[in-house]
């Protein structure tokens, strides 16, 4: 896919400012469009949008579904303007904060929320119409995935492995009798579902009225406790007990001496080369309902991944097993001609990697914090080695901010930069400094993090791998988002080429 030069900004939806204790699809959303279009940005960049749990930290890497959108997303400010509640009958928790996600507090209240409506939606038959109009469009994913809910609510959140054999390995008869049993629930939570579709929607007709472009990520695996393990175990490597025989993570490397074991099933690639991909079609085409350009997380595991066996305590005796990712793209190619997919190709790459990207062409990523502190004149990372058709980032979710970057960087790596740049930078000064180089590259697109355009340390942090304590719940306060630069914004946009013509759109 072809993207016309320009700029985006990085930020997942839950950061956005507002007194609901999560950012959401409301009017703060709907605001950052605006900005991103005053400011000469075409791209809003942010994380999956599939449901998070507490058992798993709130990742949004970490879902137990590919298919369905975040309920925590759902504005509240919206239910109330479509008339399915009135927000002063609900009390907000004390526990809320405004610059960070409560996630604990923010579940139960728009638990009750969601209650609420559902009611209201059931009694009158409100939206009644684009309900089914939903349930039609969506339904070869949304019956198994609500019913999962439904029985994971009544065996107190339990893994499927560890319900009653009969509904584990999917019974007919169990299902019917339980879907019956459960019908309420399954209603509520394909409701719910519908809520968020139809907000998101909204946000992209905006979105594109704009002329912003969305740009998605699709994290490479899901979750064994998830409503797709369940309904396809065919296309997991697990035993007869639907237990995980292998898992994955990454070999041992520089940073960790042994490995990263991330737990979750590995695929049956031989399964899902016999159904020609359905499955994994399935997936990136919902996706695409949701966004203009997906970004394919942990891309180097379409050529072959690290699978560890599940008695494993350390990913350090897994082995390398080939992927068909040729032949996996090659028949994606013919469903997706554009192939709207970006690489997410950092890491510790070897050929295949390099020849499947080539292949197809694929834009991959540059991301400026990894440039400096090496003597390797290759470094695909120094700006004098990025090709047009990249993405340059100053650093992405993975990353410190690049003030926090600076800060802790070798000093070889400073004075690097420095000399590079011919003059001193200034250590309150060098976001600026990564933002316009960014700007300044030769790739198509540049993608700075919003913590990079306000200049933020690194209490900004969204995330750190490895760890499972405090990621995911950085916040703006609502005097944070940088309306009053809109203009300086679009100047450096301007200045460096990066203001695309409207009537040029490539979607």
């Amino acid at each position: 896919m072809k993207i016309e030069r320009s700029s985006g900004i990085l930020m997942h939806v839950t950061s956005l400012p507002g007194k609901f204790g999560i950012g959401d699809l409301g009017p703060a959303s709907y605001e950052f469009i605006d900005f991103l279009e005053n400011s000469g940005h075409r791209y809003w960049q942010l994380l999956p949008l599939n449901p998070t749990d507490g058992i798993y930290n709130h990742s949004p890497y970490s879902s137990h579904s590919a298919f369905a959108g975040n309920p925590l997303l759902i504005s509240p400010e919206f239910l109330e303007k479509d008339g399915y509640l009135e927000l002063q009958d609900f009390s907000l928790p004390k526990e809320l904060e405004e610059g960070k996600v409560v996630f604990e507090a923010v579940e139960k209240y728009k638990e009750s929320l969601f209650d609420a409506a559902y009611r209201n939606f059931k009694e009158h038959k409100t939206a009644e119409v684009s309900y089914n109009s939903f349930l039609n469009e969506h339904g070869f994913w949304l019956n198994n995935y609500c019913l999962y809910l439904a029985l994971r609510e009544k065996f107190d959140r339990a893994n499927w492995v560890d319900w009653p054999k009969d509904l584990r390995d999917r019974e007919p008869s169990a299902l019917e009798a339980v879907e019956k049993e459960l019908a309420d629930t399954i209603e509520k939570q394909k409701f719910i579902q519908f809520l968020f579709f139809s907000q998101w929607h909204g946000l992209m007709r905006h979105a594109h009225q704009k002329g912003i472009k969305l740009f998605g990520d699709v994290p490479f695996y899901v979750n064994h406790d998830s409503a797709d393990c369940w309904a396809n175990p065919g296309f997991f490597k697990l035993d007869e007990e639907k237990q995980p025989t292998h898992i994955s993570g990454v070999p041992p490397d520089m940073f960790s001496e042994t490995g990263q074991l991330w737990g979750t099933p590995v695929y049956d690639w031989k399964e899902l080369k016999k159904q020609q991909y359905g499955w994994w079609f399935a997936r990136l085409r919902q996706n695409l309902l949701l966004f203009d350009l997906v970004r394919l997380d942990h891309f180097r595991a379409f050529a072959a991944y690290w699978e560890v066996p599940a008695s494993e305590k350390t990913a350090m005796n897994g082995k390398w097993a080939v992927t068909p990712g040729v032949d996996f793209f090659k028949n994606l190619k013919k469903e997706f001609p554009k192939m709207p997919f970006i690489a997410e190709d950092l890491g510790d790459l070897d050929q295949p990697v390099f020849d499947l990207v080539e292949k197809f062409n694929f834009q991959g990523m540059k991301v400026l914090q990894f440039a400096f502190g090496d003597d390797n004149r290759e470094n695909p990372y120094l700006p004098y080695n990025h090709v047009p058709h990249s993405i340059v980032y100053t650093g992405t979710h993975d990353n410190n901010t690049t003030q926090g970057w600076f800060q802790k960087v070798s000093k070889k790596a400073q004075g690097h930069l420095e000399d590079y740049l011919g003059q001193p930078v200034a250590p309150e000064k060098v976001h600026e400094v990564l933002h316009r180089m960014a700007l300044q590259s030769v790739a198509d697109l540049a993608v700075v993090p919003l913590q990079d355009i306000l200049g933020l340390g690194e209490e900004a942090l969204m995330n750190v791998p490895g760890s499972t304590k405090g990621n995911w719940t950085w916040r703006l306060t609502s005097e944070e988002i940088p309306l009053q630069d809109a203009a300086g914004l679009r100047h450096k946009n301007d200045l460096y080429g990066r203001i695309p013509e409207r009537n040029g759109d490539s979607r």
